[in-house]
Parts: structure tokens; sequence; C-alpha cells
């Protein structure tokens, strides 16, 4: 039988803590889903589907050594979003990615967090730069990947959906 235990390491920001997906994180997974935050990544969505962004977050730190944090705050413990590195069957390389729940966005906490992931990716993981696949009319991420440095290098299809690809830096902030 297959060892599915992995050890998920903690990084932690001044505001946020980043840890391993907990079922108790499914309420905020779940309000996310349904709003229309999440129409970049699928959504609005049905609790289910929620349910299974949740497994697939769990699930991709088992199959590829990596994946997404959960972002705790550290002031309240509230459930602030999720950043990481995927890389779906579809995507053409690893991806470094961010959803910013409802009431922590406009704070910076998206930046801050996907700081700590890129640094630790490529001092501690070994990634060479990462991309994000950003779809055009998001302009939230975009302002977002371009204030890390990261900038516009091609553009693609993923899942019938345009994207374009910000390729990042291979810098430590």
């Amino acid at each position: 039988m297959a060892d599915l235990s992995v050890q998920i390491p903690v990084l932690e920001t001044e505001r946020l803590i980043l840890r391993e997906p907990r079922l108790t994180d499914l309420d905020a997974f779940v309000a996310f889903g349904l709003s229309e935050r999440s129409k970049f990544v699928g959504g609005p969505m049905e609790p289910w589907q929620s349910w299974n962004s949740l497994m697939v977050v769990t699930g991709h730190w088992i199959m590829r050594g990596f994946g997404w944090w959960i972002l705790e705050d550290k002031a309240t413990g509230a459930t602030a979003g999720r950043v990481g590195i995927g890389h779906h069957l579809d995507w053409p390389e690893p991806e470094l990615g961010w959803h910013i729940y409802e009431g922590f966005d406009g704070k910076g906490l998206a930046y801050e967090a996907a700081v700590a992931v890129r640094n630790h990716a490529y001092a501690e993981m070994g990634f060479g730069p990462l991309i994000s696949l950003i779809a055009p009319e998001n302009h939230a991420s975009a302002k977002l990947a371009r204030r890390l440095g990261a900038e516009p290098e091609s553009e693609t299809v993923i899942r019938d959906e345009p994207c374009i690809i910000f390729r990042h830096p291979k810098v430590i902030l």
C-alpha cells in the first residue's frame, strides 16, 4: 500500500499563517465558491464543487508534492484565502496562484502570501521562474502579478477560456 502522508511546510508572514488545508476550511471554500469572487476559477459553483476544490487542494500535495496553502489570519484565526503552486493535468507548467476571500481583499494579503510562497518555492523546492495564468478581464490578479514583478509572456487557452501567461522573475523578495 502506498504511503499517502505528506508534510506540508508551515510558512508565516507578518499577518498570516500559511498552512495545510483542513476540513474546517470547507465553509470558507463554499462561501468563496458561491460568490462572484470565484468567477475566474470556474464559479460561482455549487457547494459540492467547493468540496471538490478542497479535495483537489489537499490531494495536490499528495500527488505532486507541492500545492496550495490555506491563509489563516493571525489576528482572527479566520480562513482568508489560499495561495500556492498548482500544476493541473492541462496546465502548461506549475503556476503560482491566489484566491483571497471576502473581507480580506485590499489589505495586501495576497501579495504577502504570494511572496512567501514564491520565495519558498524557489529557495526550498527547486522551482524555476513560475507562471501565473490570468484571465484577460481579471485586472486585480494582473495588477498583483505585475506588483510581484511578473510580466505577460504569451496568451493561451485553458479549458476553453483565454488566459495570459505571466512569467515571474526568479528572485527572492
